[in-house]
């Protein structure tokens, strides 16, 4: 039975993030448009579009900060329009652009967060320390926060974010102006978070990071949810998901030739010895083809196939259009 959400008790069917038809208008411009899709408890769910595409509005609106123009979002269940404080207590936002107090220190900071989120005594001092081992900043604690690098300071929102141990977390560009291994490192710590069953929405616009790290993905482009599945399920879903390289003994310009006359091959190009293609399909497809090649006396040498990237994925789906 679904309880009310009045007695701020949640049935288990509900998925833990849930956007239903979501719209937000602001005068003649449609930010987000009929944006629907769910993130389930340890599921890491990233959103891909480009600048103005409506991400950090649907962040906004989850994270109660914004009100939708029409349709609901949900956090555990609860309605982020009829009940905010109760989904406040499930959910930690991490904005783009982030406070911090330079007057205060690592330590200072997590304990001012904590009591804005109702935490006292020993359970507060134990999820201070429990964020602070968790984000590496065990040994800095008591460094004031000017004097943090910028990949420190992000861990310290992220920590301020999670420090009341919520069921969802949602991430807005976490990433971004970050050095590689301090990238790699927050991509473990997410990672981590999602394993101990935690839903997490993020956006990035490093899309390899996004590939790697996400169960599902969801491709906005003007408000509008142009894809939404695993990224698998979203490259079988484009046209050419394959990249085909050859290598044969000899014939080479032959090859060029009868690869362009075979159906579902595209854009032949050939380096030395070495031919690649396009190819729209999957295993069956590059199976047929390799066997057409054999059939056909090349003598190959080498046959290799692989998925188009994300990136290739969102520049086929989006039209780089704005608003």
């Amino acid at each position: 039975m679904v309880t009310s959400s009045i007695s701020g008790v949640h049935s288990e069917q509900f998925p833990a993030i849930e956007l239903r038809r979501l719209h937000r208008f602001f005068g003649r411009t449609k930010a987000v448009q009929d944006v629907t899709f769910e993130v389930h408890a340890g599921q890491v769910f990233g959103f891909i579009g480009p600048n103005g595409a409506g991400k950090t509005t649907s962040m906004r609106i989850l994270a109660t900060l914004e009100l939708p123009t029409f349709g609901d979002a949900l956090v555990d269940g609860f309605s982020c329009i009829n009940d905010p404080d109760l989904v406040r207590q499930r959910m930690g936002f991490m904005p783009d652009g982030f406070g911090t107090y330079p007057n205060m220190n690592c330590v200072e900071y997590l304990d001012f967060f904590a009591r804005a989120y109702g935490l006292v005594g020993k359970d507060r001092v134990a999820a201070i320390r429990r964020t602070l081992s968790f984000t590496g900043l065990d040994k800095i604690a008591s460094k004031n926060i000017r004097g943090l690098s910028k990949g420190m300071r992000q861990r310290l929102c992220l920590g301020r974010a999670m420090v009341h141990d919520p069921k969802v977390l949602i991430l807005d560009e976490p990433a971004n102006g970050l050095d590689p291994r301090a990238r790699i490192e927050l991509r473990v710590l997410i990672s981590q978070l999602a394993t101990e069953g935690k839903a997490i929405l993020v956006s990035s616009h490093i899309l390899t990071e996004l590939s790697e790290m996400c169960d599902r993905v969801g491709i906005i482009e003007r408000g509008q949810l142009l894809a939404v599945g695993s990224v698998a399920e979203i490259q079988r879903g484009s046209r050419s998901s394959l990249t085909v390289t050859i290598q044969t003994i000899d014939r080479t310009p032959e090859l060029v030739a009868f690869l362009a006359s075979q159906p579902l091959v595209s854009e032949v190009s050939q380096k030395s010895d070495w031919v690649s293609c396009q190819l729209a399909g999957g295993h069956e497809e590059q199976a047929a083809l390799l066997r057409n090649i054999v059939q056909a006396d090349f003598q190959v040498t080498a046959f290799g196939a692989t998925e188009r990237s994300l990136e290739d994925v969102f520049m086929q789906i989006t039209t780089g259009a704005v608003q």
